[in-house]
């Protein structure tokens, strides 16, 4: 089944087939070359890594929050040390994959939130459900889960998700693998298997949330065929207005969810009031739903819309808010070097 991309990005504040409002760029350096790795560069060890991911295993790997605990950590220091942290400026942060929990969300909060604003499962259809899905892979020997998204690009292989999700302990993932159209164990368009994993530099070399994004690039599938080909792909935008309406996905994992199914939030997204650069949107979704896309513009009757933002954190004393990096300059370099893989 083939799919027409919905948009392709032209430029910064530009993307082609929608109709969002650009804004003026990020006042910061120019951007830094991205962090990149190389996954699996034949179709035989594609074909390997894929199989290997059964839905048993796929159901066992574990949301990444060990792997964010470091930059949480330090931000928490640097607040009670009344220190700006590099980290989360300002702030304390939890990030959303898997620290939040049953536990620390007050008794009937989630209830008392609007249906898409707690998170609720997407029955709406349209092109989200192919396009959005889990990301698996491997770190110091164990195995994780996040979520992720097929965004548009040349080379109708590009994969969006946190950065957390494809870079930690001082390492790129092994074992990468896209499971777009993730249901009950089921991979209705296949298992994709990362052949490049890109990064900021930031998250690379400090962890900071501000820049907590990342890209993978898939190979080509038993058929030949390429990921948007199959699936399709989203729009994806850089240096976008701010304060927009705007719907989030992912497969949360953590109670009161199981990471089955897609669930979705929306809501108008505001400036975080913490000191870091990424903008909130009330959201009660949990860990494994980190690198989950966020959509501006978003059409509920086919939906597509426009990638601005991920799923990445939540302020340890704000549970029902979740963060997402501001896509900026840097965002825009780091996926021009994944589209041009």
């Amino acid at each position: 089944m083939t799919r027409r991309l919905a948009a392709l990005v032209l430029g910064p504040g530009i993307v082609l087939g929608a109709a969002l409002a650009a804004a003026p760029a990020q006042a910061a350096p120019a951007p830094a070359a991205a962090a990149t790795a190389t996954g699996a560069d034949t179709a035989d060890e594609r074909s390997a890594v894929a199989g290997s991911w059964t839905a048993e295993r796929m159901r066992a790997a574990t949301p990444g929050s060990v792997l964010v605990e470091d930059a949480a950590a330090e931000a928490e220091r640097a607040l009670a040390a009344g220190t700006p942290s590099s980290a989360v400026a300002g702030g304390t942060a939890e990030v959303v994959d898997g620290v939040l929990g049953a536990a620390a969300v007050p008794g009937g909060l989630l209830s008392a939130l609007a249906p898409t604003a707690a998170g609720v499962p997407w029955a709406g259809g349209g092109q989200v459900v192919a396009t959005t899905g889990k990301v698996f892979f491997t770190l110091g020997g164990e195995d994780y889960v996040c979520s992720a998204s097929s965004v548009a690009s040349d080379n109708l292989s590009t994969v969006l998700t946190a950065g957390h999700c494809l870079y930690g302990e001082g390492a790129f993932a092994s074992d990468f693998v896209f499971v777009p159209g993730y249901d009950e164990g089921a991979a209705p368009y296949g298992r994709w298997t990362a052949t490049d994993l890109v990064t900021t530099p930031q998250w690379e070399a400090s962890e900071d949330l501000n820049f907590d994004v990342g890209f993978a690039v898939v190979g080509r599938n038993g058929s030949g065929q390429a990921l948007a080909d199959v699936v399709g792909a989203q729009g994806i935008g850089f240096n976008q207005a701010r304060g927009q309406q705007t719907s989030s996905f992912g497969y949360p994992a953590a109670a009161p969810y199981d990471g089955e199914s897609l669930q979705y939030c929306a809501g108008v997204v505001r400036d975080d009031l913490l000191g870091s650069t990424d903008q909130g949107l009330t959201c009660g979704m949990t860990g494994g739903s980190s690198g989950g896309p966020w959509y501006s513009g978003f059409d509920e009757a086919t939906g597509s819309g426009v990638a601005t933002s991920v799923n990445s954190f939540k302020y340890t004393a704000d549970p029902t808010t979740m963060y997402g990096p501001y896509l900026g300059d840097q965002a825009s370099a780091t996926y021009a070097t994944a589209a041009a893989s």
